[in-house]
């Protein structure tokens, strides 16, 4: 009996060494583009997946925290769990801080660590993501925490590490214990940017603190943005009935007197919230691989119709091996009016998409090919869902770049519910669940696509 045990074990080492040695896939970023490439590419690559934080955090409903903190145990969940135990990859829990094209290796400072670590790759995918505070040197704001070494040493709250969860909500009770005393001592709000960040930050703080005085101003005509007149005045219609007042065609200019009597607030605002514009954070990348320009400045990841990322003169990078993929990239092709691909906005939906074209285009060059599957501008990147509070909301539905495109399909408490439901199903996908995941798959990896500029059978 002990023979034919042998002989079989003999078989399965003879077998396991010759088999064909898998690629490797590295990650950066785990939020939602980096668990989507995890899940995909885990069954023919060894994947590992490197974040600055612990934590994955749910960012279209951060808001709601600050504002009910418990809210942010809904919202996020810790990496190395779900990544390690239940999706089957490797996590490193560290900051890139450089990406070598040339020897195909990141070099990574793991967060216990006070040297980096060189990690190596045959294929990577940067879903770093981007900030949100276009007037701060490294976009630090209230919507994404904090997390990269030298940003920490200029930070507004360096007290706080917000590399790990129990950081962030003590950065989380901390604003909120803020609100509470200014709504104690009814004091004056000023909101800059009424896009849908903007709008449901304003509407958030009058529901759950109706005291605070709330203004809110806009540069261009009306509330958000590019997207139709009717999710415009129906947002615009909330906000005047609870009392947020409106200004639009109004620059922000804090040092001007001007600028505070045109808005009604003489004395200035106790309290002023930038809920405008973007910030690349691609730090650890080759000045050659980053635009001049851009939004918040430049920065951007160069890329081109297949993901790959590329030079400033648009030959690829690192052999056309490492793909940039939502809202770290430059978000466009071409130039106007006649793109090859317009700006893609930089929500989570379209940075999905695009992560399912680069992980195609990853296994396409792993077989050996090279006939490469191009990317486009994705319908579902016209789907905006906006708060107005928690029971009260409306949904768009195929914008596109054009100003005021796409159609309200959904509003009031129906819209509401539904942001609740995409927020949950959504959080259980990343969180590998099962629910999550029977929902959300075919979103993404449809057979047939009926609206968009895709191709129908992709």
């Amino acid at each position: 009996q002990v023979l034919p045990l042998f002989y079989l074990c003999s078989l399965r080492t003879e077998y396991l060494a010759n088999m064909p040695a898998k690629p490797r896939a590295l990650i950066i970023g785990g939020q939602f583009t980096g668990t989507f490439c995890a899940r995909d590419l885990k069954k023919k690559f060894y994947v590992t997946v490197v974040d600055a934080k612990e934590y994955f955090e749910y960012t279209p409903g951060v808001l709601r925290a600050y504002v009910k903190p418990c809210h942010l145990d809904a919202l996020t969940f810790t990496l190395q769990p779900v990544l390690e135990r239940s999706m089957g990859v490797k996590f490193i829990w560290g900051e890139v801080k450089s990406l070598n094209g040339a020897e195909k290796y990141a070099e990574i400072k793991p967060i216990f660590a006070s040297t980096t670590d060189k990690v190596g790759f045959d294929y990577c995918v940067i879903c770093s993501g981007c900030n949100f505070g276009p007037f701060k040197p490294m976009g630090e704001s209230l919507w994404f925490p904090t997390v990269h070494e030298e940003a920490r040493k200029i930070s507004d709250w360096p007290h706080i590490d917000e590399r790990f969860i129990e950081g962030r909500r003590r950065h989380v009770l901390e604003e909120f214990h803020k609100l509470h005393d200014l709504n104690k001592r009814k004091a004056t709000c000023l909101i800059v940017g009424a896009g849908f960040i903007g709008v449901e930050w304003a509407t958030e703080i009058e529901y759950f603190f109706p005291d605070v005085q709330l203004t809110i101003i806009d540069a261009l005509p009306r509330c958000l943005g590019p997207l139709p007149d009717s999710a415009a005045e129906y947002c615009s219609a909330y906000m005047n009935a609870v009392g947020i007042k409106e200004f639009y065609d109004c620059k922000y200019d804090a040092k001007s007197d001007d600028f505070w009597k045109k808005i009604e607030l003489p004395n200035k605002a106790d309290v002023e919230y930038i809920c405008i514009g973007v910030k690349a954070s691609n730090y650890f990348m080759p000045p050659e691989t980053l635009s001049d320009k851009g939004p918040g400045g430049g920065g951007w990841i160069h890329f081109n119709k297949y993901m790959q990322v590329t030079k400033k003169d648009s030959t690829v990078w690192c052999d056309g091996t490492v793909f940039a993929v939502g809202d770290c990239n430059y978000g466009c092709l071409g130039a106007p009016p006649n793109w090859e691909m317009p700006p893609v906005p930089k929500i989570s939906y379209p940075g999905e998409e695009q992560a399912l074209h680069a992980v195609n285009n990853v296994k396409i060059l792993a077989r050996g090919s090279k006939k490469l599957k191009p990317t486009w501008w994705p319908w579902g990147a016209g789907m905006f869902a906006t708060s107005l509070g928690p029971h009260d909301a409306c949904f768009v539905l195929a914008a596109n770049h054009e100003k005021g495109s796409g159609y309200m399909v959904n509003w009031w408490i129906p819209a509401a519910l539904q942001k609740e439901i995409i927020e949950s199903t959504k959080i259980n996908e990343c969180k590998n669940g099962c629910i999550g995941i029977l929902i959300w798959h075919f979103v993404h990896h449809t057979p047939v696509h009926l609206f968009g500029k895709g191709p129908w059978f992709p």
